[in-house]
């Protein structure tokens, strides 16, 4: 027993010492209030959604509650999720998609490479011992990625923003980075230098490498910590001089998405958030149908859902999001790619779809 104890309380303190520097450093910076102020989205000291929230009764309460004891889904895959390699190329001319899992992907368009919500964490979660943990390695290491352009973070939760990933970037690229209000105080606590970060609000906008990237609204919410909605969360326009791309980032379905179709559309392609969803969460997140929805409004072009298949984030089965994006998108006849991990994908060129996914059980 004592020997036992001379291991274990050595481990048990560096554990937390660990978690008395790590989980406060991850949690990120404070934004300085002031200068949120002058957008229109913030007010009585938040950021707020266009729609009003919608009210849940205490029924939907207890159907959250007995799905989560009682739903039996099958909530990870009974065998491993296939990856695909990094290819040695890397197109200059046509626009290429490149999923690396949950919503990270890189985006290479007529040569610009913009890297989107790049998290290759174990865990979204501050802390490596608890949280949702990936169903799947990345696919590619980060250190390997080619030379970026820009990179976007849509919004602060920790399977969109992971500190770990930013610093790895600030080290290995030169690239910006691009995001919404306030989430540059996290980025400044990572070390990560003020010249390289660039902050938006909903429909402002930046030019890279003759690539127009313009933040617009979603309808969901931010917070690290022990705040909420004291940064802003955005959906991406991605503009080159012929060809253009979307990405929804995490959103209920709203009627924006109309209005940045008639503004910026239409699109080559779009990236849509299609997982983690539940009735009781109408505000945060699109089910499947919503996203074809939405993709509709904005006239996507080609659909590529995203959120789905590498953190369990909701109480859905792990492959429900694939199998009804599949059968939305037939229904309405719209273009759609579901790529594995780490696959890139021709926007000119698609391959039929192959339902990887339902092997795995």
């Amino acid at each position: 027993m004592a020997k036992r104890l001379r291991w274990a309380v050595p481990a048990l303190l560096g554990a937390l010492g660990w978690a008395v520097w790590e989980i406060p450093l991850a949690f990120g910076g404070r934004p300085d209030l002031e200068a949120m102020k002058r957008s229109p989205q913030f007010r009585d000291g938040k950021f707020r959604n266009l729609a009003p929230p919608v009210v849940q009764n205490a029924a939907t309460g207890r159907e959250l509650l007995r799905e989560m004891l009682f739903g039996g889904q099958r909530r990870r895959p009974a065998r491993p999720i296939p990856l695909v390699p990094q290819r040695p190329d890397h197109p200059d001319t046509g626009l290429h998609i490149t999923w690396y899992g949950h919503a990270s992907s890189l985006i290479e368009l007529d040569g610009t490479r913009i890297l989107v919500d790049p998290v290759w964490a174990e865990r979204a979660s501050p802390s490596r011992l608890v949280g949702p943990k990936r169903m799947h390695r990345p696919p590619h290491r980060l250190e390997e990625l080619p030379k970026l352009d820009a990179i976007i973070v849509s919004h602060d939760h920790y399977d969109h923003l992971d500190a770990a990933a930013m610093r790895t970037l600030t080290r290995t690229q030169q690239a910006p980075f691009i995001v919404p209000l306030g989430v540059g105080a996290h980025l400044r606590r990572w070390r990560v230098p003020a010249d390289r970060i660039i902050e938006l609000d909903w429909h402002e906008n930046t030019e890279i490498a003759g690539v127009k990237i313009t933040a617009a609204d979603a309808q969901h919410f931010s917070g690290r910590a022990f705040t909420r909605n004291n940064t802003l969360w955005a959906s991406w326009i991605i503009a080159g001089a012929e060809r253009r791309m979307f990405y929804t980032a995490d959103s209920g379905y709203f009627d924006g998405y109309a209005r940045i179709g008639e503004q910026y559309g239409p699109f080559d392609a779009a990236l849509v958030q299609i997982g983690a969803y539940h009735p009781a969460w109408p505000d945060i997140h699109m089910t499947p149908e919503e996203g074809v929805a939405a993709h509709l409004d904005v006239r996507g072009g080609l659909l590529i859902p995203v959120h789905w298949a590498t953190f369990r984030l909701a109480l859905h089965a792990w492959s429900e999001p694939a199998d009804r994006v599949w059968a939305e998108a037939k229904a309405h006849d719209i273009p759609l790619a579901i790529p594995k991990p780490g696959e890139r994908i021709d926007v000119d060129d698609v391959p039929p779809i192959d339902p990887w996914w339902q092997a795995l059980g």
